[in-house]
């Protein structure tokens, strides 16, 4: 009876708690009631799409991720659009990206990040887990554009996930 009244997935409930209250014209004694009912019913209601609960080692690094990864965004849009404007061709290429992640989630969040960064965008991820495979739009060299994911991206990611 009381699994059933809790919070199955809390990191997801306190995110939906948190978008409720930022969404909402104000902090309320009804907005909160409302975020509450949709940060608990919400999950419950996706309970069989997540069959583990998420388990980060470093959470609090988190946020730090988020603004590295927003500052990247606009950096590249930048050069993405420099690069579209000069008359200097671009050098594309597909690059096999090998990761040290294991997390499911962890992989898909970084080929998320990588996609949402201009410039980069992850193509497949290979059946075993082990090659992300990326394209760059201006890549001088294969080793550069990993060294940049991994530095960036995994090595923050690895210290979060186990």
């Amino acid at each position: 009876m009381l699994d059933r009244l809790s919070f199955p997935q809390p990191w997801l409930s306190l995110s939906l708690f948190l978008t409720w209250q930022f969404l909402s014209d104000g902090v309320s004694g009804g907005s909160v009631v409302l975020g509450l009912i949709l940060a608990w019913g919400i999950p419950q209601l996706t309970r069989g799409f997540w069959p583990d609960p998420l388990v980060f080692i470093k959470a609090w690094r988190m946020p730090a991720f988020f603004i590295r990864v927003l500052w990247d965004i606009v950096v590249a849009s930048f050069e993405v659009a420099k690069l579209i404007l000069s008359p200097r061709p671009s050098r594309p290429a597909f690059v096999c990206y090998p990761l040290e992640l294991t997390d499911p989630l962890a992989i898909s969040i970084l080929a998320s990040t990588i996609s949402l960064t201009p410039g980069t965008v992850s193509a497949d991820v290979s059946d075993d887990n082990k090659l992300l495979l990326v394209h760059a739009l201006d890549a001088e060299d294969d080793q550069e554009v990993i060294d940049t994911i991994r530095n960036r991206y995994e090595k923050p990611l690895l210290e979060m996930f186990p």
